[in-house]
């Protein structure tokens, strides 16, 4: 019988307040540092919540840009994007530090993960700005992008990441929040999404077809409006089908 042991992460301390109500079913999350949401304060207090639920705890950092939540793609000079992720990473680092919790890992936000997902040059600019982190800091990343071909290839951990509540294009890529298409919100459409991926290593794209795809965590972001609900159904369903949270 085969048994599947997964992470499930969110992206978090993005203004929802969801936190208390989603970690209880989540093993990682992604935290805001300052780039497209989050200040010193509410990365503290979801630190605490994440102690407390025992999720582990990775920098999310964006493009600079509160105005649009870093859901639009940016023009920016190398050195100044450089040092815009640079002091995202290390902002949360040093309160990581202070918390006494190690940052587990690393996921880029909105634009700039899909940006980073095609674009090599970008990929090449944001390993140089976290090149600290090259040593025992894992990247999420999408399978198959240039981020993740870019990052092996600089000698950094890659873990395959996925998205639950997102539908694909047959490229693999995320179809854009601005089609209603872009998310899936009903928790059983969600469990179905899931299944294919982790039990078949396929994901049913949004016109139909099924591509391979490799993944060991799986997103489900905290501003979807049902986050909720559907992580109470997974974690329900996950264990009837022999999957489990690695926490």
């Amino acid at each position: 019988m085969n048994r599947w042991e997964i992470d499930i992460n969110c992206d978090v301390g993005e203004g929802v307040g969801n936190e208390a109500r989603l970690f209880p079913y989540i093993s990682s999350c992604n935290l805001a540092c300052g780039g497209h949401a989050g200040d010193m304060a509410t990365m503290r207090e979801v630190i605490s919540l994440a102690k407390k639920h025992r999720v582990r705890v990775g920098a999310h950092p964006s493009y600079p840009d509160r105005e649009n939540f870093g859901r639009k793609s940016m023009q920016m000079e190398t050195e100044i994007f450089r040092d815009s992720i640079e002091s995202q990473v290390k902002g949360l680092e040093d309160i990581l530090r202070e918390e006494g919790v190690e940052m587990s890992h690393i996921k880029a936000h909105g634009a700039l993960y899909n940006d980073l997902a095609k674009n090599s040059e970008l990929s090449e600019q944001y390993l140089e700005a976290i090149s600290e982190c090259r040593n025992g800091i894992p990247l999420y990343v999408p399978y198959g992008s240039a981020i993740s071909i870019a990052a092996q290839h600089s000698g950094f951990e890659c873990v395959y990441e996925a998205f639950g509540d997102r539908n694909y294009e047959d490229d693999l890529t995320l179809v854009s929040r601005e089609s209603p298409q872009a998310l899936i919100t009903e928790p059983e459409a969600v469990l179905r999404h899931l299944l294919t991926m982790i039990v078949n290593s396929e994901v049913k794209t949004v016109r139909g077809h099924f591509r391979h795809i490799e993944a060991q965590t799986y997103c489900i972001h905290g501003d979807t409006a049902t986050a909720y609900e559907i992580l109470a159904y997974l974690s329900v369903e996950f264990p009837k089908h022999h999957i489990h949270l690695r926490k």
